[in-house]
C-alpha cells in the first residue's frame, strides 16, 4: 500500500484509541508536518469518517462519540487462523485481560463460520495435543499492556505501580526497551530510571501505567528477550552452583540454555561473551546457575559427556557420586 494511504490508516487508528490528539502529536507519530496531518484528516472526512476539530489550548482532532468501523470481514482461512491463535494463546497462557474475553471472541467467530469450516476446526481441535498442561496464569491488564507497548515503540518514559513477589508495592519510572512473552507470562524489560539499573517486571503485577513527557535512547545492541532470559539465569534461588565444563558453547547450551545458566570463558581475559566467539572451539567454560533443586543436575551433566569440575556446592558432588555409583552397579549386573 502507498505510504500516504498507510499513514491515513495509521491516523485513523490513533484517533480510534480515544481522546483528542493535537496536531503536533499526530505529526510526530506519523513523521510528517502539521499541514500534512490536516490533509490526511480531510481525506478521512471525504471517506465519511466523522473527524471533529477541537479548538483551544488543548485542541486537535478526535472522532465523533459513538463512531464505529463497519463490521470486520474474514475469509474462511483467516477465521480459522484467528481461532487457532486464540486457542493456542489460551493454552500457552498468553492471553490478555479476562479469560472470558478470549472465550467470547472465539464464540463470536465460531457462530459466523460456515458449517464446513466449523467441522474442519472441530476435527483439528479433537486431534490437537499440547506438550504441556495449561496453567492458571495471571494475565496482564490490556490497558497496561498497550500503554507500555506504546512507550516502547516511541521511547517514552512510563510510570508504573508495581507489586513484587513479596507483596511490596512501589511506583517506578521505567524506560521500557521491550515486551517479552516467556513460559506463559508477559514481561517488560528496561531501565528503572529511579536507580539507573536494568530491571525486568511481570506485566500482570503492574496495576497502572501512564506515559510521561520526554524520551530516552535505547542502548545499542539491546535484545529484550535475551535480557529476560539472563535475568532468570541470575535470579536468587536456594542453591548457587558453579561448574567448569570443557567443551563448546553449543554443547553446553544444548543442555543448559541461557534461561538456566550463565557462561563465562576461563583462561585469558576477554571482552567478548562466549556466545559471540567461535561456537565450535572447545575450551573451559565457567558455568553459573541458581536453582531451587539439585537432583536434576547430575543426569544433565552426565548427558553432556564432557569433562567437568564442580566448584560448589558440595551437595552436588555427593549427588553426582551417588549417580555414578548407581550406574556402575547397574553396568556390573549380569
Amino acid at each position: 500500500m502507498p505510504r500516504p494511504t498507510g499513514r491515513v490508516l495509521t491516523l485513523l487508528e490513533l484517533l480510534q484509541s480515544g481522546g483528542t490528539r493535537t496536531v503536533a502529536e499526530l505529526a510526530d507519530r506519523l513523521g510528517v508536518e502539521g499541514r500534512t496531518v490536516r490533509r490526511y484528516v480531510n481525506q478521512l472526512i471525504d471517506l465519511d469518517v466523522p473527524v471533529e476539530s477541537v479548538r483551544g489550548r488543548y485542541g486537535g482532532y478526535r472522532l465523533s462519540p459513538g463512531y464505529r468501523l463497519p463490521p470486520l470481514m474474514l475469509g474462511d482461512d483467516e477465521a480459522l487462523a484467528v481461532l487457532l491463535g486464540l486457542v493456542a494463546g489460551r493454552r500457552a497462557g498468553l492471553t490478555t485481560a479476562e479469560r472470558t474475553a478470549n472465550e467470547t471472541a472465539s464464540a463470536k467467530i465460531r457462530r459466523v463460520l460456515p458449517r464446513h469450516v466449523a467441522r474442519r476446526l472441530d476435527t483439528l481441535l479433537d486431534t490437537l495435543a499440547f506438550t504441556d498442561r495449561p496453567d492458571d496464569f495471571d494475565t496482564p491488564d490490556s490497558g497496561v499492556l498497550l500503554t507500555v507497548a506504546d512507550a516502547v515503540r516511541h521511547h517514552r518514559p512510563v510510570s508504573v505501580r508495581y507489586t513484587d513477589r513479596d507483596g511490596r508495592r512501589s511506583e517506578r519510572t521505567l524506560h521500557a526497551y521491550g515486551i517479552v512473552a516467556h513460559a506463559g507470562r508477559w514481561y517488560v524489560t528496561g531501565e528503572d530510571a529511579g536507580i539507573g539499573e536494568g530491571r525486568t517486571f511481570r506485566l500482570d503485577r503492574i496495576a497502572d501505567a501512564r506515559t510521561l513527557p520526554g524520551s530516552f535512547e535505547v542502548p545499542a545492541g539491546t535484545d529484550p528477550a535475551q535480557r529476560v532470559l539472563s535475568g532468570f539465569a541470575t535470579a536468587e534461588y536456594r542453591h548457587e552452583v558453579t561448574l567448569r565444563i570443557h567443551g563448546t558453547v553449543e554443547q553446553v547450551r544444548a543442555r543448559l540454555p541461557a534461561a538456566v545458566a550463565h557462561l563465562e570463558e576461563q583462561g585469558p581475559a576477554t571482552d567478548r561473551d562466549p556466545a559471540e566467539q567461535d561456537p565450535t572451539a572447545e575450551r573451559w567454560l565457567r558455568v553459573e546457575l541458581r536453582v531451587e533443586r539439585l537432583d536434576w543436575l547430575p543426569p544433565v551433566l552426565a548427558s553432556l559427556d564432557r569433562p567437568f569440575v564442580i566448584e560448589r556446592p558440595a551437595e552436588l558432588r555427593d549427588l553426582v557420586t551417588a549417580l555414578a555409583d548407581r550406574l556402575a552397579s547397574c553396568a556390573r549386573r549380569t
